[in-house]
């Protein structure tokens, strides 16, 4: 496998995102009980803002965000007409806001399709809308997958961090083939194998990048458990007849908080605190002196 080295000879780069979010968030019971998931707030931000200024931060301005009836709220959220708008600051004026709804819960990969006239045969780029990504300081890991993708001209690249060995039950995890620093070929992609069927801990950590022919295997796959549509079932029609599917592992200092279970939601808002520019300082001696009690 060769790792492609001139950008400027790969594909198109995407210009647009996908940003699933009609999940239910009862994991969250009760505070996602009259407010989505997305719009829980992460030191100053719902979760949805990061995410968005994480595209942007990526030179992405075309976003459509996959919601349900119940989440009228991120539609508001990023209106530009209601008040109060100025106070988004971080989110530029030319960033376009699109929107359409799943009315079935019947997995990611039924969500992703949903974007297809919106993708209008481009890549684009996929991130879940109830996971933030910490990049380093000047940094965006976004970009950096986007990168991977087109170098390699790959059919689709994901973005991959390393779990515990007890935790692969709960993720999409990869076999990884040639590795060349953080990125990797990937032979495989298993969704929640056992612990003793695990190819690897490198477990898929809420970033995709597409290439358009996505919505072709998505439409061959077959239900699954639940009778949900798996984007990893729909990644592994694609290794089958030969695409080209690539892994970028989060580096030192990048994490991914997934805010679907109050631990890491807990973790989330209190990391996102420390860093807080105008109170981070004072409420890291609250928290040291609450340890010392």
């Amino acid at each position: 496998m060769t790792f492609g080295t001139d950008i400027h000879q790969a594909q198109q780069r995407p210009r647009k995102a996908v940003i699933p979010a009609a999940g239910s968030g009862t994991r969250l019971l009760p505070a996602t009980k009259s407010q989505a998931k997305e719009m829980l707030l992460v030191g100053r931000k719902p979760v949805i803002q990061h995410v968005a200024e994480e595209i942007q931060g990526a030179g992405i301005n075309k976003i459509l965000i996959v919601t349900n009836q119940k989440k009228r709220a991120l539609e508001d959220h990023f209106d530009p007409h209601l008040n109060h708008f100025s106070q988004l600051q971080e989110i530029d004026n030319d960033i376009e806001f699109f929107y359409t709804r799943q009315s079935h819960p019947k997995g990611l990969a039924d969500a992703i399709s949903k974007a297809e006239t919106f993708v209008n045969n481009e890549p684009f780029v996929v991130c879940l809308g109830d996971s933030i990504i910490q990049s380093k300081p000047k940094s965006n890991v976004l970009e950096s997958l986007i990168e991977t993708h087109m170098r390699n001209q790959a059919n689709a690249s994901i973005l991959f961090e390393e779990v515990a060995l007890e935790s692969v039950v709960k993720y999409g995890i990869a076999a990884p083939e040639f590795e060349q620093g953080l990125t990797f070929s990937i032979a495989d992609i298993v969704e929640k194998p056992s612990v003793d069927k695990a190819p690897s801990n490198l477990a898929v950590a809420a970033r995709y990048v597409f290439s358009p022919e996505i919505f072709d295997y998505i439409r061959q796959t077959k239900p699954g458990r639940n009778n949900e549509i798996q984007i990893t079932d729909s990644i592994r029609l694609a290794l089958q007849n030969q695409g080209r599917v690539f892994g970028l592992k989060l580096d030192h200092g990048e994490k991914r908080f997934d805010i679907g279970n109050y631990r890491a939601y807990f973790e989330a808002f209190f990391r996102f605190s420390l860093a807080d520019p105008e109170f981070g300082s004072e409420f890291r001696e609250y928290a040291k002196k609450m340890l010392e009690l």
